[in-house]
């Protein structure tokens, strides 16, 4: 084998494992087109369900969506400070939950409530263990209470990156479309 040889296989086998590591940390969305909101209105951010054998998994996301809330310049958030906890995965009282948020966010005078779930959140089994998280957000208009925008993905990482990366990379890219008007 020529030198020449041996670099050419070696650049198709570089190319080929790379092209695997771009198929692997995948990503998947579908949004609504960004709504118009208010300015400087009063935000809360009101329970996530989770619906993932991962403890914490929905509050894991609240707070990242937090977070992101007041990078985008959102100062006045606020969180739900009533029962969040979800007793079992299946306890069937999500629908419970969400009124009883929606009446404290009425009751505190917010504008926006940002809600969510999580349908996945964890790392895939196998020999790399990639991340792997799913998410639904939904801003609710407050007053109306009608939903003024949504957005769903799914994301995968490399088999080194945290799991609360992908997860952040995830909803910064569904509040991106959500919150265009905002800023």
């Amino acid at each position: 084998m020529t030198h020449r040889t041996f670099l050419a296989a070696r650049i198709r086998v570089l190319t080929g494992a790379a092209l695997i590591g771009l198929l692997s940390a995948c990503s998947t969305l579908d949004q609504g087109t960004a709504p118009a909101l208010e300015k400087n209105a009063s935000w809360a951010v009101l329970p996530f369900e989770n619906h993932t054998e991962t403890p914490m998994a929905g509050s894991r996301a609240e707070s990242i969506a937090t977070t992101l809330l007041h990078t985008r310049g959102i100062h006045s958030v606020k969180r739900y400070t009533g029962d969040a906890q979800q007793e079992t995965l299946f306890d069937g009282r999500d629908t419970k939950r969400r009124e009883d948020a929606l009446a404290w966010a009425r009751s505190e005078g917010v504008r926006y409530a940002l809600l969510g779930s999580v349908d996945e959140w964890r790392y895939k089994v196998g020999v790399d263990g990639e991340p792997a998280v799913g998410v639904a957000l939904e801003i609710v208009d407050v007053e109306k209470g009608s939903t003024v925008w949504s957005g769903a993905g799914g994301q995968s990482g490399w088999s080194r990156e945290a799991l609360s990366a992908v997860g952040q990379k995830l909803i910064r890219k569904l509040l991106g479309t959500g919150l265009a008007s905002a800023q």
